[in-house]
């Protein structure tokens, strides 16, 4: 998977390609953890995400926990598949999805 981070001011804009899993959630969640101080609104583009399991769930998860806080989280340009999978697991209700 690859992150790429755009920051602009308080705002930072992550762009992921490829799979969202066990193996790369650890490396997303550690790139967050440092990222997202001073942070005021969190933008994921998932243009090029191809898959997300449960444990990138729990990273988005935790990713809204934080923002919730210090401002706003928005995930944009999922396809079908991410999509279907965030109405299955009721995701649709907690994340601003666009």
């Amino acid at each position: 998977m690859t992150i790429n981070k755009t920051a602009n001011g308080n705002e930072l804009t992550i762009a992921l390609e490829g799979r969202l899993d066990t193996t790369t959630a650890p490396q997303l969640d550690d790139e967050l953890k440092t990222a997202l101080d001073g942070i005021a609104k969190l933008e994921f583009n998932f243009e090029k995400l191809e898959y997300i399991s449960s444990a990138g769930l729990r990273v988005l998860l935790s990713a809204q926990k934080v923002m919730n806080k210090q401002g706003s989280m928005v995930i944009k340009n999922v396809n079908e598949e991410i999509q279907e999978i965030f109405e299955v697991t009721g995701f649709v209700d907690i994340l601003t999805i666009e």
